[in-house]
């Protein structure tokens, strides 16, 4: 079983294992996103609010449900962004109700800038 610790700052949640070789910093954020996939068969497509983010993961709070292990395509506003940032392939990594996390597999090189100068402005770089 995976222990992890949540240790809260002022503006982010850190995710660390119990040898504390990876940490993860997580700012805490409240952007608009709506997110797609294929569930049986059928497209799903969901709003939501992004609740925490990191350059390799995203907490949603969605009003959709996913299951873990399905992909998705997520479409983040950042601050400042005049389009969404488009995250083309990310996978449900753990859920709780509507609440979910979602690794970041796939997006173009300017979306990860742009999350990055985001993340940056945010105090995590």
């Amino acid at each position: 079983m995976d222990n992890r610790v949540l240790e809260r700052g002022a503006r982010s949640v850190t995710l660390a294992t119990p040898e504390g070789r990876r940490r993860i910093v997580r700012i805490a954020a409240e952007l608009r996103l709506m997110y797609s996939g294929m569930e049986s068969g059928q497209m799903l497509i969901g709003d939501g609010v992004v609740i925490n983010l990191s350059e390799n993961g995203i907490g949603i709070l969605g009003n959709r449900l996913v299951k873990p292990g399905m992909e998705l395509a997520l479409f983040v506003d950042l601050p400042g962004s005049e389009d969404p940032v488009c995250i083309s392939e990310g996978r449900v990594s753990w859920v709780a109700g509507r609440r979910f996390g979602v690794e970041l597999i796939n997006m173009t090189l300017e979306a990860s800038n742009q999350l990055r100068f985001f993340l940056w402005n945010r105090g995590t770089s």
